[in-house]
């Protein structure tokens, strides 16, 4: 029995064209990179110097050389959160806990990692606000801190930071204070102290309303006493007469007057005996 066997062979300079392919694939991937929203790029040239400071590369599909690297880093705003033990103007320590929005300058993106490295948040952000932190807070007694002063506080971090990371190629937008810890018995007393100062305020506006309410009884007292003195002036006999005379005729109109006798009363005034 006779075995079929079937001999397998590659066109002349096949295994060639199959080894260019690869090789050909392998540079391609090494030499694309798609650069994802709110992101920025530089490039790093192995055989150069170093990050290529002079050009950003935007968002979208990119090519470079197979032996440079593509370096990528978020160029949108964003934000970092932290906790820092700082004292008072008064040596107490307090614990402020707070966050801070930044973005890199996206022209500026190579210039930023080749002086401050890749970690540049942890290198350059940290350290200022930590040092605008300490600096404004240390100005501050613990009840400016805990009441009154949190917008100013905010602000004079945003200006210190902004001093100190002038030049840097990074940009602080905003800082936000979001909460002050106090010892727990520095904060009773805070808290207590504000409570009477509120209760205090709320007095003195119960007594200035008193007070005015009272004002005003008085001013419409005397306003209708001196009516009353003005009214009693002009009131001469002769008129009352003749008002008592149209009262007693408007008794007698009613179903229930029955008897009105006509100069009886004192001084000649109507009296009416009695009613049905």
């Amino acid at each position: 029995m006779a075995n079929n066997q079937v001999d397998l062979k590659f066109p002349k300079g096949g295994v060639f064209i199959i080894i260019i392919i690869v090789a050909v694939l392998i540079l391609f991937s090494k030499s694309t990179v798609t650069i994802g929203p709110g992101e920025g790029g530089v490039v790093f040239e192995r055989f150069g110097d170093g990050i290529n400071t002079e050009k950003t590369y935007g968002e979208g599909f990119q090519i470079v050389a197979p032996w440079n690297e593509m370096i990528v880093r978020k160029v949108r705003q964003q934000s970092v959160s932290d906790e820092m033990n700082v004292l008072s103007v008064n040596g107490l320590e307090v614990k402020v806990n707070g966050t801070i929005w930044y973005e890199p300058e996206f022209s500026n993106l190579g210039l930023l990692i080749k002086t401050k490295g890749e970690d540049y948040e942890r290198e350059l952000l940290d350290p200022a606000i930590n040092a605008a932190a300490r600096s404004v807070v240390g100005r501050y007694t613990p009840e400016q801190l805990y009441s009154s002063k949190r917008d100013v506080i905010e602000q004079e971090i945003l200006d210190e930071v902004q001093i100190l990371l002038k030049d840097q190629y990074l940009i602080v937008k905003r800082v936000l204070v979001e909460d002050v810890k106090l010892p727990t018995t520095i904060r009773t007393a805070i808290e207590t102290k504000l409570k009477q100062e509120q209760e205090s305020l709320e007095y003195e506006f119960r007594l200035a309303k008193a007070k005015k309410e009272a004002e005003r009884q008085k001013i419409d007292a005397e306003g209708k006493a001196t009516a009353n003195k003005i009214l009693s002036a002009s009131l001469t006999d002769k008129i009352l007469q003749e008002k008592g005379i149209e009262a007693t005729l408007k008794l007698s109109e009613s179903n229930n007057s029955k008897v009105v006798v006509i100069g009886s009363g004192k001084s000649g005034m109507p009296i009416i005996l009695g009613n049905q």
